[in-house]
């Protein structure tokens, strides 16, 4: 079972309580889909269930650094400032520039490193280790998958920790984990509130 890996720095709102359920909420302040669909289901699912469920909002950054930064997440949180691309979406189409939902859920930031002191940690092993049946690949084949990683990395000069660790594939994922951190269920883009909801309630049982 994989595990899932939250590096996050200091909760920039509320606190997480590790229960036998939890669920994180991946979104960048950058993502107007984040906005749409994911904070108010996010909020939904909390109101319900936090009295049994563990919840917290990651705040993540994988592309536009300039928009996805811990300062504008606390904009955000304070007063509902948005930026970018999401507001853009609502002031086209709602003539808004702050968002009117407060979230309600602990909320921190990724964890950001560069490259250079990500490729110098036993993270990349880390990633590697979770790919299908590398245990059993020979000694080249990890080394030469490493390699690879590696290089790919190179590439990129800031990494986000959480979303990077568990090579997620976008925004908004949702990530229902154990009090061990082993993942229960993932879920990436746009996703039923009542799938979510039946999913933690059978966890829950």
């Amino acid at each position: 079972m994989s595990k899932f890996h939250l590096n996050i720095q200091e909760l920039v709102q509320g606190d997480f309580i590790l229960n036998k359920v939890n669920m994180a909420f991946v979104f960048q302040v950058n993502c107007p889909g984040c906005f749409i669909y994911g904070i108010p289901m996010m909020n939904k699912l909390y109101n319900s269930f936090n009295d049994k469920v563990g919840f917290i909002g990651v705040a993540t950054a994988f592309e536009d650094f300039e928009y996805n930064n811990e300062a504008n997440l606390k904009l955000l949180l304070n007063d509902g400032t948005l930026v970018g691309a999401t507001k853009n979406y609502y002031n086209t189409n709602y003539g808004l520039s702050n968002y009117s939902e407060k979230i309600n859920f602990p909320t921190a930031f990724d964890t950001i490193i560069s490259s250079e002191e990500f490729l110098n940690s036993d993270k990349i092993e880390l990633m590697c280790s979770v790919v299908p049946n590398f245990s059993d690949f020979s000694e080249e084949e990890k080394v030469s998958l490493i390699k690879k990683v590696k290089s790919y990395y190179t590439q990129i000069p800031i990494i986000a920790e959480t979303f990077t660790l568990n090579q997620l594939r976008g925004t908004p994922s949702f990530i229902i984990f154990d009090d061990n951190y082993n993942i229960l269920g993932q879920h990436f883009g746009h996703i039923e509130e009542e799938i979510l909801e039946n999913r933690l309630t059978d966890f829950l049982n």
